[in-house]
């Protein structure tokens, strides 16, 4: 009888012991630098176990695995890409692996950039997966988006052209109400046309306001970022400046040769360009050229546009 006792007492204390080294390796840091860790959809505990023992931010794999079943939490775990700080804790690491909070990838479009070249640039991202078509010319908000890893590319995409959506409609609701854009696809269209004018945020008031007076007086836009987007289809780069028999190509969206609007955006328009269209400056310029510093000097007259043009040919000449 008191033999069975002292085994009971002593099994007893081992599983005190045992309780508490397991709490105290619980609770212990390891000895883990920080470091990214990925977990793939559909692994096992095992494998999830082995990754962590891999990147040295869990030293007792088993143990790991025991606790996680013990308070059956395994399907508590996360897929993704995380960020494990040093000298983390068991505990803080299944802690973790449980929230989701996993490290987003940022991707950026820039303003000005065509669809095609937007999507070249994603497909060859090698962070996300999958691969997504073309969109429409202009139906991308540019901005940086943040993702996680392994995200598939066509969800991208859908973001970024429900930011588009959103943007565009909150914009058409605030315009000045003018009878030359009949729908937002009219605002979108004008502003690609500023985007690829400028790149200066002061200026694009004005270079909307100059299109639109030209609109209003039936003129023709005669935009050569139009003319070269009938060119390469928004597909790549000509390669070399607009020259006087690329004004004369037949193309619905050469501005110089059609009165109106193009059939379609020519680029992918930031909010500043969108901003510009919707809310234009009060003013009545026509012409714009390039000033030499970057910018543009505006004019009211043709007389008054000739002689700034002349003016920036002697600026061109003088690089050359």
């Amino acid at each position: 009888m008191k033999k069975g006792i002292t085994v009971f007492l002593c099994m007893m204390a081992g599983v005190c012991l045992f309780s508490l080294w397991v709490s105290y390796w619980f609770q212990h840091p390891q000895k883990n630098p920080t470091t990214v860790v990925l977990i793939e959809k559909g692994v096992s505990l095992s494998q999830i176990a082995q990754i962590l023992s891999q990147h040295d931010v869990l030293d007792s794999p088993l143990l790991f695995k025991a606790i996680i079943y013990g308070t059956n939490s395994w399907r508590q775990l996360k897929a993704g890409e995380y960020l494990i700080p040093p000298s983390v804790t068991p505990a803080q690491l299944i802690h973790i692996l449980k929230s989701g909070d996993v490290i987003l990838h940022p991707i950026t479009v820039v303003e000005g950039q065509t669809s095609s070249h937007v999507i070249q640039k994603l497909n060859d991202d090698s962070r996300f997966q999958g691969i997504c078509e073309v969109p429409h010319e202009g139906s991308l908000l540019p901005e940086t988006y943040f993702f996680p890893r392994n995200t598939e590319r066509h969800k991208i995409v859908e973001r970024m052209k429900k930011s588009m959506e959103i943007a565009l409609n909150d914009l058409w609701t605030k315009r000045s109400p003018t009878p030359l854009l009949q729908s937002p696809e009219h605002l979108l269209i004008l502003a690609s046309i500023v985007e690829k004018e400028t790149s200066r945020a002061q200026e694009r008031p004005m270079v909307a306001a100059v299109f639109l007076n030209r609109l209003r007086l039936g003129m023709p836009l005669q935009a050569d970022p139009t003319v070269l987007y009938g060119l390469t289809k928004g597909k790549g780069d000509l390669g070399r400046a607009l020259i006087r028999e690329d004004l004369l190509t037949e193309s619905p969206y050469n501005t110089y040769l059609h009165g109106g609007l193009p059939p379609s955006p020519i680029a992918n328009p930031g909010l500043a360009s969108l901003k510009a269209v919707s809310q234009p400056a009060s003013v009545d310029y026509l012409y714009f050229v390039a000033d030499g510093s970057g910018g543009h000097v505006f004019a009211t007259t043709l007389e008054e546009h000739q002689k700034n043009h002349a003016h920036w040919r002697k600026i061109r000449n003088k690089g050359k």
